[in-house]
């Protein structure tokens, strides 16, 4: 087979992945159901099954999360997108210093046995480990691309403790570009104000993260804005899964994100009394 050939194949097969991920809209809803990494049993996700369940029935596209969930309840996580986290990352047994993520621990041939149609990597541009993670991306996204698997940069400005100056528009959108540069297929990052200075710059599909648990009404809106600003879709753990109803949350969600309701419209699917006023 000749190169070109090859080449052609392995950009088909990133482009079918790519497809388990994001709708025919090019938009997607993803949870992040990988906590378990840093926080062990965390409320909600104390039973993977059903969590993965809740938000399977809710109209999740693709479910990001570890390799030991992946592998231990592949028959619940079949019928939507499997984006594995690669690296590791340490955990709040302790009180590292120097930002959570750090070593790459499963590569490409470990995401593929599992059947995943992306790797996730965060990189922490602006902090103590810029160098060490964007090493990490660039690093996995060359050996994922040799095989048509997409990568997905969660790109992070300073770190998870960042001053507030660097999650604005400016230090969001050079820290999604630094991902894009170095290859990453599409980008997590934060939700600022102006976020249409993220999406403009970034020449890939951005999915805003969920960060810590806010109130439901305040994440629907930040939602609404930034798909409203260009953004993908959303990459979202504890503000969907600590939910009192996860499915419902996951449908209002991709209401917001497949069906452009608005925020008063996906509020309305959640159980009465749950958002704010």
């Amino acid at each position: 087979m000749d190169s070109t050939h090859g080449t052609h194949d392995r950009g088909g097969a990133l482009a079918r992945r790519l497809g388990r991920i994001f709708g025919p809209d090019g938009r997607a809803v993803v949870v992040a159901l990988d906590h378990g990494l840093i926080d062990g049993p965390i409320a909600g996700l104390e039973d993977p099954g059903d969590t993965i369940a809740r938000v399977v029935a809710g109209g999740a596209d693709a479910i990001l999360t570890s390799y030991g969930i992946a592998r231990r309840f592949a028959g619940e996580l079949s019928r939507v997108g499997l984006i594995l986290r690669a690296d590791g990352a340490a955990t709040n047994l302790g009180s590292p210093s120097d930002g959570p993520a750090s070593s790459v621990f499963f590569g490409v041939e470990e995401a593929l046995r599992l059947g995943a149609d992306a790797v996730v990597v965060t990189a922490l541009p602006g902090s103590v480990k810029e160098e060490e993670t964007l090493h990490n991306l660039a690093s996995t996204t060359a050996a994922a691309h040799r095989w048509g698997l997409p990568v997905l940069g969660e790109m992070v400005p300073g770190g998870f403790d960042s001053p507030p100056e660097l999650r604005t528009a400016p230090g969001v959108a050079a820290a999604a570009r630094l991902g894009v540069e170095l290859g990453a297929d599409f980008i997590k990052a934060p939700y600022c104000e102006g976020y249409r200075e993220v999406t403009d710059t970034t020449f890939a599909p951005v999915l805003i993260l969920g960060g810590s648990k806010v109130s439901e009404r305040r994440m629907l809106s930040d939602i609404r804005s930034a798909l409203d600003a260009g953004a993908a879709g959303v990459a979202m753990g504890r503000n969907v899964f600590q939910c009192e109803d996860p499915t419902a949350m996951t449908a209002a969600i991709a209401a917001l994100v497949h069906e452009d309701a608005s925020v008063d419209a996906a509020a309305a699917m959640l159980p009465a009394g749950v958002t704010d006023p």
